[in-house]
């Protein structure tokens, strides 16, 4: 295949075996579309979850480990193409039912990610507006003060710190909702974006003889 490899041993681990990192870049398919790619082969499908989550198995969330394996594969690929996620079970797996279910799991739990993701870039923007609103009021008064020195005070060194020193201080003030408004959102932005895709990803399943020399 073409595209970038990573060894499984590169892959995070959270207690647990990993999953075996495969292989993940641009693929063409059938029909001359092109997807992003991202394969990995499974010993258990425990692999890919959080064992002690009580939820039905659709509903739990992936393990830490397999999230960031995923997560981070999809940032290095192409934004303009769809992901495929390809899964190597053992043989003896029941297809339909676990293919069925994988899919489900994954693209709910990439929703919730992405809705986790909404809400903070909402809080984000709510604590932007609310911080230029203090930041705009601070200045203002800060300006005011600056000139009422500047009226009514005789003109020395002192007066001329205090005055620059006010103005300094309100624009400081500024400083938070500015950087909230040109820096921080957009990350999040895009990691929305990101989780989104992956909650619409085909999720295929690959089966593999356990016994063979490679396991594939």
């Amino acid at each position: 295949m073409d595209g970038a490899t990573r060894p499984a041993n590169d892959v995070v681990t959270s207690g647990k075996p990993a999953p075996d990192a495969l292989h993940r870049g641009e693929e063409t398919m059938s029909n001359g579309d092109a997807v992003n790619r991202i394969e990995i082969k499974l010993r258990d499908l425990s692999q890919l979850f959080e064992t002690l989550d009580p939820l039905p198995f659709r509903a739990r969330d992936l393990a830490a480990h397999a999230e960031e394996y995923i997560a981070d594969s999809a940032r290095e690929m192409p934004r303009d193409k769809p992901f495929e996620l390809v899964v190597y079970l053992p043989e003896g797996t029941g297809e339909q039912e676990v293919a069925r279910d994988l899919r489900a799991s994954i693209a709910t739990f990439f929703r919730q990610r992405a809705a986790v993701t909404n809400r903070e870039l909402r809080e984000l923007f709510s604590t932007g507006r609310r911080t230029l609103l203090i930041g705009c009021l601070i200045l203002g008064a800060c300006l005011i003060l600056a000139q009422a020195f500047a009226a009514f005070m005789p003109e020395n060194g002192i007066v001329v710190f205090v005055e620059e020193g006010l103005v300094i201080v309100g624009w400081v003030a500024l400083w938070r909702p500015l950087e909230i408004f040109l820096y921080e959102w957009w990350p999040i932005a895009k990691e929305r974006k990101l989780f989104e895709r992956l909650a619409a990803a085909d999720v295929r399943l690959r089966f593999y003889d356990p016994a063979g020399h490679n396991g594939v």
